[in-house]
């Protein structure tokens, strides 16, 4: 696989990656599949060809160098490309790599005259390459096709005209127009009224979300409704979605563990390989009577071609690209394939409350007035007064109530700090606050606010106590079905917030989290994190990625929702859930469970076979017909089971 390296430091949790010299590419994207098997496909027809003609036909002119010239021409569309690749990596350095012994293998089966070994060799070698060159293309063509959602063209307002323009011209503050049905090009901030989006490409949310004036909209959201006008607030390159497309483009640069040894133990083992067979063809002379030079030749090809490490080297990286992709798929983003080895192993996730377990939006609870009150009336009169405010709690009534009936008139309207609002109607006094303002006007009130665990709206009316409204962050529809989940992960949970401790112990109480814990300074939750790292038990915080940098940056994994709402949280967290749905939290601990079993797996079948059928080649008892199959077979097995985890269904 084509791999950039990166050497930018993030988190002190990180892997630093080896740079490689030289790789060669999979990325077949600009070939068809017949012109990638085309030239396996000539050599495979002439090698049958030139088989029939030596076992069965047997013709008196297929001798010499009409046979050995026929098998030349079988071998040189598979075998050319990797001798070529062969001499880049000697000129680069890189003596000892698997175009190498693939290349002394089968030139070595030609000196001795076992031209249908050779050229066999060389074509399922080739055949190998052109399945994983699929399998990478593939990935990458998935993971595009779902990010890379913008729009070329857009069409922007100038002099008053629309234009369309390439999207990557576009400059900060020029206004785009777009209409229903069009996705948008860049990230912007809407100038019209309302309209709404569809931001599934972003979110995966299937559900229209409307958006008004001042609003920020994203790249690759499309607009359903009337003709909208959107101000660019990022250039083409620094959207979101491009970051995000970027940071999943490069995610390979950092390596998980066992991509790193694998890497480092092909770097030991293939000169060892090589030198063994040097042995194998040499030091018998000293030993064996009868000793032939060619008997012992071929049993060293043998050896070369069945110790070919490219079966490891191929598939592993494959796997966690693999992994990244179902990822990617599912709305989650791994920045490295070590996060996908480390989440795998996780044995505490370490959850914020606002934003992560519940909506981070307020909403009403419970509406309680006393049984003479008219509460239809009572609400109007309210949402009348909450909409002279900005706060949160005004928000969440008018979404609670409705529209404000603007025939109301309201006089002498107050804002108290801390307290609430006061106004006049009808000559009467209304009130609405926290209790604090009742006392401030001696109200009388029969309740024990510490007793009610949310947030609570006290109304007077009239010098009369009328009721209460309660107001809270809801939890999220999937918040219990993700705590659920990760319980059958065996992985512990627990909830750090600064929210007061009576609605900690609330939404803890309704999840079914038994360590949960409120009024805590960003320190207190970096001493709580300590306090399980000094159990040595592995962490994941999932947070904004933001406000809870120092949790972040000593957790093992850190992980953000909501990333397409903040720049940093995209720069800082090493795995981004795109839709803020915790059930992505045990979907992306599934996910890195399931890479690391089929790389183990991968790991596994290869040692296994090589090792017999090396133990067989070095005693003469292999052919290369079995240093094939112990080579290219175990490869191509390696791959399919790599590739599997993109067809697996998470949940």
């Amino acid at each position: 696989m084509e791999e950039c390296c990166s050497t930018k430091p993030k988190n002190d949790h990180k892997h630093d990656h080896e740079s490689h010299d030289h790789d060669h590419s999979h990325d077949m994207k600009d070939q068809s599949v017949i012109q990638m098997f085309l030239p396996a496909l000539f050599s495979f027809i002439l090698l049958l060809i030139g088989i029939s003609l030596d076992h069965f036909v047997k013709p008196d002119w297929f001798t010499g160098w009409i046979r050995i010239v026929w098998y030349l021409v079988a071998y040189i569309p598979v075998g050319l490309p990797v001798l070529k690749e062969a001499y880049e990596s000697i000129t680069h350095g890189d003596v000892f790599s698997e175009f190498f012994l693939m290349g002394i293998a089968t030139v070595g089966a030609f000196a001795i005259g076992e031209y249908p070994e050779g050229v066999a060799v060389m074509l399922f070698y080739s055949v190998g390459e052109v399945f994983q060159g699929i399998a990478v293309t593939k990935a990458k063509t998935n993971i595009k096709s779902l990010l890379d959602q913008r729009p070329d063209e857009v069409t922007v307002i100038q002099d008053g005209k629309p234009q369309t323009v390439k999207a990557e011209k576009v400059t900060v503050g020029e206004i785009i127009q777009l209409k229903s049905g069009e996705k948008l090009g860049l990230d912007g901030e809407l100038l019209s009224e309302t309209a709404s989006f569809n931001t599934s490409a972003l979110t995966g949310e299937s559900k229209p979300d409307t958006k008004t004036k001042g609003d920020i909209v994203l790249a690759g959201m499309i607009n359903l409704n009337t003709v909208s006008r959107v101000k660019v607030t990022a250039a083409y390159k620094d959207s979101k979605l491009s970051k995000i497309l970027e940071l999943v483009q490069n995610a390979t640069t950092q390596k998980a563990p066992t991509e790193l040894f694998i890497r480092k133990f092909a770097r030991i083992y293939t000169p060892i390989v090589v030198f063994l067979a040097i042995g194998i063809t040499l030091l018998p002379y000293l030993f064996v009577k009868d000793y032939q030079f060619s008997d012992w030749l071929y049993r060293a090809l043998i050896f070369l071609v069945i110790s070919c490490p490219c079966a490891l080297v191929i598939s592993i990286p494959l796997g966690y690209f693999g992994g990244i992709g179902a990822g990617s798929r599912n709305g989650i983003l791994f920045k490295g394939s070590n996060f996908l080895d480390l989440l795998a192993n996780i044995q505490n996730v370490v959850m914020d409350k606002t934003g992560t377990l519940t909506e981070g939006v307020f909403k009403v609870q419970e509406v309680s007035f006393k049984n003479d009150a008219n509460k239809d009336e009572i609400l109007k009169l309210v949402n009348a007064l909450e909409s002279k405010s900005s706060h949160p709690v005004a928000t969440a009534i008018h979404e609670y109530v409705g529209e404000v009936d603007h025939s109301l008139q309201l006089d002498n309207v107050e804002e108290i700090a801390g307290h609430g609002l006061k106004a006049s109607i009808n000559g009467k006094e209304l009130l609405v606050g926290n209790l604090k303002l009742m006392d401030k006007f001696n109200i009388s009130y029969a309740i024990n606010g510490e007793n009610i665990v949310y947030t609570l709206i006290a109304v007077a009316y009239d010098k009369k106590f009328t009721g209460y409204l309660t107001i809270a962050d809801s939890v999220k529809p999937d918040a219990q079905l993700a705590v659920n989940k990760l319980k059958t992960l065996n992985v512990k949970t627990t909830m750090l917030s600064g929210d007061k401790a009576s609605v900690v112990k609330h939404v803890a109480d309704q999840l079914g989290i038994a360590n949960a814990y409120g009024d805590l300074l960003p320190e207190d939750k970096v001493n709580k994190v300590k306090e399980i790292k000094s159990k040595r038990e592995t962490v994941a915080f999932v947070g904004d990625g933001v406000n809870d940098a120092p949790v972040v940056a000593l957790s093992d994994v850190g992980i953000a929702m909501g990333g397409l709402g903040s720049d940093a949280t995209i720069e800082t967290a090493d795995v981004v859930i795109q839709d803020d749905k915790p059930g992505k939290i045990p979907m992306a601990i599934n996910i890195g469970k399931q890479t690391k079993k089929i790389v183990w797996q991968n790991i596994i079948l290869a040692f296994a076979v090589k090792a017999v059928v090396l133990i067989l080649g070095a005693g003469g008892l292999a052919t290369m017909w079995e240093a094939v199959f112990a080579d290219v077979g175990v490869a191509l097995l390696a791959i399919l089971n790599a590739v599997r985890i993109q067809r697996m269904t998470f949940t």
